[in-house]
């Protein structure tokens, strides 16, 4: 039952603590100056190679 006491009370300190730490990093990460273009590049991935509608036969598929 020890093993459990301080488990649970490991988890409900210091990991979350670090969970936190490490969402909050993430976050200012992706937040960062310069990374605006990566975004944009990243949003617009899907239409890369879409230069004309599909032919009349595949849109209706």
């Amino acid at each position: 039952m020890e093993t459990y006491s301080f488990l649970r009370e490991f988890a409900d300190s210091w990991m979350l603590l670090l969970l936190f730490c490490i969402f909050v990093g993430i976050w200012f990460w992706v937040a960062r100056p310069g990374s605006n273009k990566l975004h944009d590049e990243a949003k617009t991935m899907i239409f890369r190679n879409d230069e004309r509608p599909a032919p009349q036969e595949e849109a209706q598929k």
